[in-house]
């Protein structure tokens, strides 16, 4: 029986109508069994549909009983409506193997359902930025993809960035809870009940079109909020599509990474491969993972979760 995938759009409305049709067709030709929600191309302003619509749209993903729900976009729209999400039915239709899938605004939903039901999402992929690339597919999105459709996945890795390491850059980090996601909705929910209160965590993060003077400015909001000194490691990904300008005068994100160093006791790594980019690996935002490191080598491993 073909894996059934259920595309709903619980942000910001589909522009990229094109880019939406060749999502579906690289689906289907991959061998998934695709059902569209009957609200996934509505517009009301710059949102997939009015707030009733769109948090509408949420439960039938959960009732659907597909094998992943799957959004079509990110862009913004789901803080106004964490309040009246069912939470439970979410965390039901996870436990009878309905996996939500997404990243970008989408960290939201994720980071209220973890602090409200404690169960698990993935960050990965979204229908039209990825699937639907006028570029074609990534290669290893579409094979962690498969990985998390198969219940084969066991974790993922990645080369650090040279200039970071020592020779004796060996340890690892066991029973860690994994979370986070796009970093400007994270920094927005702190103070709020939709931000999980994770202790002892690896806090993964990622952003597009931040300078990093911006991006700092987020991690000080974490930081002064008691959240940073709480997690054993925090994760870089990729922040793309910004600028640098003179008035920077050599100040860059490697900056910001350094000056966090110095201000946490958290493992501080970078090149994480997920973000705003093609490239991006699916990981298990909740779940406890071990982040294992040998010298430029990182791994963040959880097992069959199938």
């Amino acid at each position: 029986m073909k894996k059934h995938i259920y595309i709903y759009s619980p942000s910001s409305a589909v522009r990229d109508k094109a880019a939406f049709k060749r999502g579906i067709g690289r689906l289907t030709a991959l061998g998934y069994a695709v059902e569209v929600d009957e609200a996934a191309l509505s517009s009301h302003l710059r949102f997939a549909g009015d707030d009733e619509s769109r948090l509408a749209s949420i439960h039938r993903a959960a009732n659907s009983g597909a094998d992943i729900a799957l959004i079509s976009r990110g862009g913004y729209g789901l803080s106004r409506i964490l309040a009246s999400i069912d939470y439970p039915l979410v965390a039901k239709a996870i436990g009878d193997g309905t996996q939500f899938v997404g990243f970008s605004d989408f960290t939201a939903f994720q980071m209220a359902l973890l602090a409200k039901t404690g169960a698990t999402s993935w960050a990965g992929p979204a229908l039209g930025e990825d699937f639907g690339a006028s570029a074609g597919t990534d290669d290893i999105m579409e094979a962690c993809f498969d990985d998390l459709v198969t219940g084969q996945g066991e974790g993922s890795g990645w080369k650090l960035p040279k200039t970071t390491i020592s020779l004796e850059n060996t340890y690892s980090i066991e029973n860690a809870v994994l979370w986070g996601g796009n970093l400007t909705m994270l920094a927005s929910l702190a103070g709020t009940p939709f931000l999980p209160a994770v202790k002892g965590g690896i806090l993964f993060v990622e952003d597009v079109g931040e300078h990093p003077y911006r991006i700092e400015r987020m991690l000080v909001q974490l930081l002064q909020a008691g959240i940073l000194e709480q997690q054993k490691a925090i994760i870089f990904g990729q922040f793309s599509n910004y600028q640098l300008t003179s008035h920077d005068k050599g100040y860059k994100l490697a900056s910001v990474v350094g000056w966090l160093r110095s201000q946490v006791s958290a493992k501080i790594l970078t090149g994480l491969p997920f973000g705003h980019v093609a490239t991006k690996v699916l990981l298990p935002v909740g779940l406890p993972v071990t982040l294992a490191v040998e010298e430029r080598d990182a791994f963040l491993l959880w097992g069959h979760q199938h």
